[in-house]
């Protein structure tokens, strides 16, 4: 009778537990649906096929061979990644630790003493045991530790590809940064060129008395040029400062960058980002945020199996002189066993404080889940939108520069015919300049759209 109610106590136990036992599954509520806005629908419905962007090698979205030998340099000096490699590292000592839990502890514990009574003879007694302890893994308590911390190392990998991403764009954002610069450079060194030739133009056609040329005509013409050549140290300095910034994060003293040039730069035009399901594992930070809660759900097993019984099985054997009131020498084989077993019954309400903190944060880790899969979703679609619509103002400032250029050609025709004032030719030139730079700077922020789009689809792993 008393054997059947054992039975019956354990087994009750066992299928009250069996929770603590389920490995983490991705709740079903998360939602996914809807996570990319259309850049052109007035629906915001986008239909996202199979393939997507961010599977992509780096290398065939970066082509720039020079680009492509920065990215490999900042990838093997990065002290930011070097540090999410040792962490990866550091997360694996744990695991480590939760699967040897599994198996018995064994330690060796010599003893010895010399005693004596009233000065009698010495006494000299030994002990030379081997002891070994074994928690028996009946509630999952050992299991879900281990199962947590396999997620911390999965975690620390995550992060590790998450670091490597933000490398990736980080460089490629400022080589095209350098690559811009450079342009403008050379747009605001020829446009001061051009006006330098103006001013000493006009001044030689006011001694000539040409075209009823003045003194403020000349004094306009050389302060336009004054101005343009006063925007070169700028340039020039922040030249300086990116390439400085570019060589600490790839792990060096600052130093001159080599690089092609923007017109030769030809980056993808056609995006496809894939099923919104996909950033649950494309995306680095979702993936950190969805380990983060497989912890916890971990966490709130191991809280749970805090009310269960622990088991405890205990023994040594080895060799003793000691046979209580008896000296015996040679010493003779010793061997003992012991089992214990240990019901939580009260804990000052220990264990319920802990199960009910361990759902908390649980529940916390879930929000952080879904939340990360919202900032994933509306980084995808500022990263389409931003595409998009400076590929239309590339299209119009295209237009833009070709009209200035050549509204500044015939403003000139006509002031050398006469029939337009010099302030017309200076007007006209500055437009043309400030169409050029603003090119410029919608083709770098189109290049920079693409940077966004490939780190907020997760590109740039190590499949």
């Amino acid at each position: 009778m008393k054997k059947q109610i054992l039975y019956m106590v354990c087994a009750a136990a066992l299928l009250s537990s069996c929770h603590i036992y389920k490995s983490y599954d991705r709740p079903d509520d998360i939602s996914t649906a809807g996570l990319y806005r259309d850049p052109v629908s007035t629906t915001d419905t986008l239909v996202s096929d199979t393939t997507n962007f961010g599977n992509t090698p780096w290398q065939e979205v970066f082509t720039d061979p020079q680009l492509q030998a920065l990215i490999e340099q900042g990838l093997a000096h990065n002290t930011d990644l070097q540090n999410a490699l040792l962490s990866i590292k550091a997360a694996q000592a744990p695991l480590l630790a939760a699967k040897l839990a599994f198996i018995p502890g064994l330690a060796l514990s010599p003893q010895g003493t010399i005693s004596s009574f009233d000065k009698s003879a010495a006494v000299k007694t030994y002990s030379l045991p081997v002891t070994a302890s074994w928690q028996v893994p009946l509630f999952g308590g050992l299991l879900n530790q281990k199962r947590g911390a396999s997620a911390a190392l999965t975690q620390a990998k995550a992060y590790k590809q998450a670091v490597q991403t933000q490398i990736i764009a980080n460089v490629a954002n400022m080589y095209y940064t350098l690559l811009m610069l450079d342009r403008q450079l050379d747009i605001t060194r020829q446009t001061a060129d051009v006006l330098k030739r103006n001013a000493d133009a006009m001044e030689a056609m006011m001694q000539g008395a040409m075209y009823s040329i003045n003194s403020a005509g000349v004094e306009q013409s050389r302060a336009a040029y004054a101005q343009v050549k006063a925007s070169i140290p700028d340039l020039e300095q922040n030249i300086r400062e990116t390439e400085n910034a570019l060589s600490v994060l790839l792990g060096e003293a600052p130093h001159s960058i080599p690089r092609g040039t923007l017109d030769a730069q030809v980056l993808p035009s056609e995006f496809s980002v894939g099923i919104p399901l996909q950033l649950l594992s494309n995306r680095p930070d979702v993936r950190v945020a969805e380990m983060s809660l497989a912890q916890s759900y971990y966490q709130t097993n191991v809280a749970r199996s805090n009310f269960y019984p622990n088991i405890t099985l205990s023994g040594s054997a080895g060799w003793t002189n000691s046979a209580g009131s008896a000296i015996i020498n040679p010493g003779k084989f010793l061997a003992s066993a012991i089992a214990s077993l240990t019901q939580p019954l009260f804990a000052h309400g220990a264990n319920i404080a802990q199960l009910k903190m361990a759902k908390a944060q649980e529940a916390q880790a879930r929000n952080s889940f879904q939340q990360a899969l919202l900032n994933a979703g509306s980084e995808v679609s500022n990263a389409l939108s931003l595409y998009q619509k400076n590929s239309e103002k590339v299209d119009a400032r295209n237009l833009q520069v070709a009209s200035s250029k050549k509204a500044a050609e015939d403003t000139r025709a006509l002031f050398e015919l006469g029939t337009s004032t010099y302030l017309e030719v200076l007007s006209a030139q500055q437009a043309y300049l400030s169409a050029q730079v603003s090119e410029v700077s919608d083709r770098y922020s189109q290049m920079q759209a693409v940077i966004n789009l490939y780190q907020a689809l997760g590109g740039g792993r190590n499949d």
